[in-house]
């Protein structure tokens, strides 16, 4: 598997026979470098304008955007549990999804605009993913402290921030992801190009990496 971050809340996950699946793809207005992309499935956590515009996805994408267990093409499994996007239950921005991914014997896990700790149904729904991408900025979704308790409470092997800042663009109000590096501590931090991961070496990859964008 191999997982390529394109800013925001936008990733790509390639499995090794070349089929892919993308979640959250963003809009020129985010400010993130924009390009066309292919994808055989699309997440979409929720009908935000900076979450779903499929329109940047070439072919006939197989777009999951509801709650359920979904199998999409054959080895891949897709499973979406409703979260809130605030602090009030939806009751200011809405709900949005948390999607996990089964492909290869992985388990990803995509927070989308989380903007809650999750209670104790949400974390027995959403325990040990494998590989954990998770929103830091605040202000439109959990903050740096809030993201920490939440990988705490899921206890990924791995962790992918998302949903900041950089000098490469990002929404202006939200936080850099150093607040986040800062508030884990990290004893291994990785800063790469590219995750690519199999079940066999799952062990052997750092804790908390940072994606730089592509």
């Amino acid at each position: 598997m191999l997982i390529s971050y394109h800013g925001h809340a936008e990733f790509m996950v390639e499995l090794a026979d070349g089929r892919r699946v993308l979640f959250d793809p963003f809009p020129p207005q985010v400010g993130f470098p924009f390009r066309r992309v292919r994808a055989d499935i699309v997440c979409v956590s929720h009908h935000h304008y900076d979450h779903d515009y499929v329109d940047k996805v070439d072919g006939k994408p197989i777009v999951i955007d509801t709650a359920g267990s979904h199998r999409p093409l054959p080895g891949i499994r897709v499973n979406c549990v409703t979260a809130f996007h605030d602090e009030e239950q939806g009751k200011k921005r809405g709900e949005i999804l948390c999607t996990t991914v089964e492909a290869e014997g992985l388990k990803v896990t995509h927070l989308g605009d989380l903007g809650v700790t999750p209670d104790t149904a949400l974390r027995e729904k959403l325990f040990m993913p494998d590989i954990l991408f998770v929103p830091v900025g605040g202000i439109y979704t959990l903050d740096a402290q809030e993201a920490r308790a939440t990988a705490e409470a899921l206890q990924p092997r791995i962790i992918i921030p998302m949903h900041y800042r950089n000098e490469r663009g990002g929404l202006e109000q939200i936080a850099p992801l150093s607040d986040f590096v800062e508030a884990m501590k990290p004893a291994a931090f990785s800063v790469q190009p590219l995750l690519r991961v199999t079940r066999e070496d799952l062990s052997q990859q750092p804790r908390l990496v940072e994606l730089t964008i592509r």
